[in-house]
């Protein structure tokens, strides 16, 4: 009997955890050619079930189904997104002046303004003085040979943000990939790394769509998996991995991303990462738990590494007594509970900050150019489930097939929370906090550090956890400044690097670069809160009220001006639908 049960998937009820193969296995999945046999058998499956078990599933015992069974059917995922309608987004222009902003250039210097940024064929053009700041701006300012103006007066403007580490929605999270770009669109992410986005052939397809702006969907960098994509098989063999990545170069791929499991060990990992230097292709890394002892983050560098992504690998190779972290003798890794729990054990089994062996690490990897991505909001509800369960966000703009797949389960990926105790939080709290000064110890020594998410695991919906990502490297000890440098330049500096690209097009808002922005009401530098799409409460002392402020207000990607506001209510919309379709009440979300 196959492990893996579609007819859960196609309904939203439990489901196995090797169904979120889908989404190219992020936090130790499954990948490669199980993506294929998961399509066939939701096919399989299509037409021959009722739903009557998803009414029986225990998070909709408080919330009676309405719409008759009938109405729901199955979806495959990683559905294409629709073309861009009419409407959606403003240009390119030939010109456009974004009037009297102030101005978060990426670099890491401080705001300035208020300045006229003139747009010309999506290349910034010109960023001139608008005025003096506390006097009236001046009147009649130049060009006025403009084709679309913004009105940008007591806004701010800043780089696109760049998401190194993504996954696109699926069957069994939302249908359609345009629901995840919107939402990262609404939250100021105009370009993307997919480890993987998408299956290969959907994935070089919506990236090329992309970039002609035919769809509404940030600039995606294609990453795959060893294997991904080609028809030769499984990779078993250094020179197997020098062909795939040969293939990849020439099938549009732009870079590769390893687990290091028990499939894909250090000789293939050296083999792969040799052969994608020698043609410009990136990489990135899961050192995961069945593969870290004999590949930990140190190790990873000396071979030639781009990125780590996640925290596995760094304490591994930092551990007191050996490589090797001591397990409990009734661990097994396909329990999520022991699986996440355990990862935090090992917080105080590591050499202490500051001590030679903690900075002898660091100043290793900085010299190799190992690029830390910490993705600390895809695990943050391991410190504080409460909170994350319970986000303002959930009730209209997470899916119903995701917010199912986040329900604590035996079966669902990353819903490892069976019975988690203060115990276990606290653990987590202890080890962000080593993890958080290993972060910034590395910053601090001038190593890259960038921003990425991991969305669609642990109660993480796409595009919110990307501010709470800025909050919490906030939290590490970086300053808001070099917070945003991370979610910018050094994210442009970490995609193109591969390429031989050291000055990239994007990640900064300097004369000459792409028109990638993010247009703002609030000052972010004073509270991240205010970039979440639902903003955040304020008191208005006049009305003695609280309020609701903040939120992106238009993201430039490519220069096309997209209404933030629009985007959250098209996605509220899709949300809204597939309630509908699949029964489940207009308002709010089941809750245990």
């Amino acid at each position: 009997m196959s492990d893996f049960d579609p007819l859960k998937v196609l309904f939203g009820c439990r489901r196995r955890r090797y169904a979120a193969a889908m989404q190219g296995a992020d936090l130790g999945l499954l990948a490669g050619d199980k993506m294929m046999r998961v399509f066939t058998n939701l096919w399989l499956a299509a037409g021959a079930i009722s739903v009557a078990m998803c009414a029986a599933s225990p998070a909709f015992a408080q919330a009676p189904v309405q719409q008759k069974v009938e109405a729901v059917k199955p979806r495959a995922g990683a559905n294409p997104a629709p073309a861009r309608a009419a409407g959606e987004g403003a240009g390119p222009f030939h010109k456009m002046v974004i009037r009297g902003a102030m101005l978060i250039d990426g670099t890491g210097a401080p705001p300035r303004g208020p300045v006229d940024i003139v747009v010309e064929n999506n290349r910034i053009a010109e960023i001139l003085d608008a005025g003096t700041p506390g006097l009236p701006m001046k009147q009649g300012r130049e060009p006025r040979d403009f084709d679309h103006e913004i009105d940008a007066a007591g806004m701010w403007v800043l780089p696109g943000f760049i998401d190194t580490h993504v996954h696109g929605s699926s069957a069994d999270k939302a249908p359609d990939l345009g629901y995840s770009y919107k939402l990262w669109l609404a939250h100021g992410v105009t370009s993307v790394r997919g480890v993987n986005l998408a299956p290969w052939n959907v994935s070089t397809i919506e990236k090329a769509r992309s970039a002609r702006n035919e769809i509404v969907a940030p600039r995606i960098f294609d990453y795959q998996r060893v294997g991904q994509g080609w028809d030769k098989g499984p990779v078993l063999t250094p020179q197997q991995a020098r062909e795939w990545v040969r293939w990849a170069a020439k099938n549009n791929i732009d870079g590769i991303k390893f687990g290091i499991g028990p499939t894909e060990g250090p000789e293939i990992f050296k083999a792969a990462i040799d052969e994608a230097k020698k043609l410009g292709l990136g990489t990135t890394a899961h050192l995961t738990q069945t593969g870290v002892a004999m590949m930990n983050a140190r190790q990873a560098g000396e071979a030639g590494l781009g990125t780590v992504t996640h925290f596995y690998g760094h304490m591994e190779s930092l551990l007191k007594n050996g490589a090797i972290q001591d397990y409990s003798t009734d661990y097994s890794f396909n329990d999520e509970q022991y699986r996440f729990a355990e990862v935090a054990d090992i917080w105080d089994d590591v050499y202490e900050p500051g001590s030679k062996e903690w900075t002898d690490y660091l100043q290793a990897q900085k010299d190799r150019g190992v690029t830390f991505d910490p993705t600390m909001t895809i695990y943050a509800a391991s410190r504080d489930l409460m909170r994350a369960r319970n986000a303002d966000w959930h009730n209209e703009y997470t899916m119903p097939q995701l917010w199912d797949f986040f329900q604590s389960s035996r079966e669902n990926h990353g819903s490892y929370f069976f019975d988690w105790t203060t115990k276990q939080e606290t653990q987590w709290r202890n080890f962000y906090a080593r993890y958080m000064r290993l972060l910034n110890d590395y910053k601090n020594i001038g190593g890259r550090v960038t921003t990425g998410t991991d969305s669609g695991f642990i109660f993480k919906t796409y595009g919110f956890g990307f501010p709470e990502e800025l909050e919490m490297l906030q939290e590490a000890g970086f300053n808001p400044h070099q917070v945003i440098r991370a979610a910018t330049m050094n994210g442009a500096q970490t995609l193109y690097e591969p390429k031989g690209i050291i000055d990239p097009p994007i990640g900064m808002v300097r004369v000459g670069k792409l028109a990638d922005l993010v247009i703002v009401k609030e000052n972010p530098l004073q509270n991240f809160k205010t970039l979440y799409g639902t903003g955040t409460l304020r008191l208005n002392e006049q009305t003695q009220k609280l309020e609701r402020v903040g939120g992106v207000s238009y993201t430039v990607k490519d220069g096309i001006v997209y209404d933030a506001k629009r985007l959250l209510a098209d996605v509220a919309a899709m949300v809204a639908a597939e309630k509908k379709r699949m029964g489940w009440p207009e308002q709010g979300v089941p809750r245990p």
